[in-house]
């Protein structure tokens, strides 16, 4: 029987903790997310909506032979970009995750569903079916904040890896990487680097007992 997969949430952050206010750098980003080879990249709907703009007039270069799976937590069923995501030329399909509440998708959408949860998607029951169906040994978690918490309060996460930026965020209301999570969590480190420009690089993992 497949194992569930590894769970790792990569993020770019500022001192503060934000992911926003501020320009990561997205080459360096991308470069260390291939850290992790995974089978799947698992996003959240505001993740994908703030990029629907783009992907409508973006290039297609179809989907990406071997590339990983890309799964959306779409609890509220509003993406709609779903061709334009797989055809993007960094994913070898996508996913579609809804709940049991989740509105009517509409008539003819070709895009694969997992549906589970009733109100909200259950990502507990979403990993141990990518690591049963999908055959997923690595899932990345690239979202905001929002995913991020709900997976850290489910005790989901197997790895944080946050590539900190030497600056504060501009303006008030700044996302941070945990969300709105609130449950107290202890992580051991297990490894850190300094990089050009004052970037580090760190990753932890939950510590043990928690």
């Amino acid at each position: 029987m497949p194992k569930e997969p590894y769970v790792v949430a990569h993020v770019a952050v500022a001192l503060d903790g934000a992911t926003t206010g501020f320009a990561p750098d997205a080459a360096r980003y991308y470069e260390l997310a291939a850290t992790w080879n995974e089978d799947v990249t698992l996003t959240g709907a505001d993740t994908i909506l703030a990029q629907e703009p783009a992907l409508a007039s973006a290039p297609r270069p179809g989907p990406a032979d071997g590339g990983p799976l890309l799964a959306v937590v779409d609890g509220r069923g509003r993406v709609t970009e779903w061709e334009a995501l797989r055809e993007a030329g960094h994913w070898s399909d996508v996913l579609a995750l809804h709940a049991r509440d989740t509105p009517p998708r509409r008539a003819g959408r070709t895009v694969p569903e997992l549906v589970t949860g009733r109100e909200r998607v259950d990502l507990s029951a979403v990993l141990r079916a990518l690591g049963e169906r999908h055959g997923a040994r690595v899932v990345r978690v690239d979202s905001g904040g929002a995913l991020l918490g709900a997976l850290l309060e489910a005790s989901l996460l197997d790895e944080v890896s946050l590539l900190v930026h030497p600056c504060l965020p501009s303006g008030t209301g700044n996302r941070h990487w945990r969300g709105s999570a609130t449950t107290p969590a202890r992580f051991d480190l297990v490894g850190s680097r300094t990089l050009a420009d004052g970037l580090v690089w760190s990753r932890y993992r939950p510590a043990a007992g928690r």
